[in-house]
């Protein structure tokens, strides 16, 4: 059986705003379905992934920019980071951790920089949408074998 993720549904406080800020960014927009004044979608998926964002009137009771910690994977981290900053995306510095491969959901052990042997899983720079909702890029360039 396979169990794919397809959909994340984001809290956000004003729609259009996040719409923006996503197509922006390079999101690509599939879908912006209005029903009413109470329910409307709006469906963007990031350039090359299969898995899409979801946010709307509506959609979630979730609280704006409660959602932390989705990871975009890059393939360099020096070019996405900077690609992100000339499409106008406010980005925090490259980054990796002191104490290894992952980084923690803090900036504590944080190291400026990418990782110097440039390990896959490795390097991290992180940005927020409007609402604060938390997004991290992540290096990787070789994953394990059947992965």
């Amino acid at each position: 059986m396979d169990l794919k993720l397809e959909v994340v549904v984001l809290p956000v406080s004003d729609v259009d705003r996040a719409k923006n800020f996503y197509e922006k960014a390079g999101f690509r927009l599939d879908v912006d379905y209005v029903a009413d004044d109470a329910y409307r979608v709006v469906h963007l998926t990031p350039p090359g992934s299969q898995c899409s964002i979801l946010f709307g009137t509506g959609v979630t009771t979730a609280a704006p920019g409660s959602v932390q910690g989705l990871h975009l994977i890059v393939s360099d981290i020096e070019a996405a980071h900077a690609e992100l900053v000339g499409r106008g995306v406010e980005m925090g510095e490259i980054f990796h951790d002191a104490g290894g491969v992952f980084h923690r959901g803090t900036e504590e052990g944080r190291v400026s920089g990418p990782q110097p042997e440039r390990a896959s899983y490795s390097s991290f720079a992180a940005f927020n949408d409007p609402d604060g909702n938390g997004w991290v890029l992540q290096e990787v360039t070789t994953r394990l074998p059947g992965r």
